[in-house]
């Protein structure tokens, strides 16, 4: 059997950081993810998916995502159900993730005024590049030598 959802999509909102009462870090926010297709009305439609992170990642996720920013998403789609206190059986379904991809850097939240939490010289950072200072992928030599 397999459970496997990849989605691309950009924030609603910001994440959401917790810790559980033994101290591991969660994160949370949904994600827009737009539809292949438009209504009779032209217009292209968006599902709402929530999405969980835990650990390291959700405090990276916490820490360097904020609305609107452009993402993907590789994890497993998990549903439950708990009762409301008017007795009434609720049911939920999100997408507990094992890796997020951060696609966009830089200059979008700085051009919205915002204070991403980073550094404008630490703008192309990820966790993936071990926060090497002014780290960017696609300078000194480039897509030209990029393996595929």
């Amino acid at each position: 059997m397999m459970n496997k959802v990849v989605l691309i999509g950009r924030l609603t909102r910001d994440p959401e950081l917790r810790y559980t009462s033994s101290g591991i870090a969660l994160a949370r926010f949904t994600l827009a993810v737009d539809r292949s297709f438009t209504n009779q009305q032209g217009e292209r439609e968006a599902d709402f998916i929530p999405i969980t992170v835990w650990r390291g990642q959700a405090e990276n996720c916490a820490k360097y995502l904020n609305k609107g920013r452009l993402v993907a998403v590789s994890g497993r789609i998990q549903t439950g159900s708990y009762e409301t206190p008017e007795g009434q059986r609720r049911y939920t379904t999100e997408v507990v993730a094992d890796d997020v991809r951060f696609l966009e850097w830089g200059d979008r939240a700085e051009s919205r005024g915002q204070d991403a939490g980073m550094a404008s010289g630490d703008r192309y950072n990820s966790p993936d590049t071990g926060d090497v200072p002014g780290f960017n992928p696609l300078e000194d030599g480039g897509e030209d030598e990029l393996p595929f």
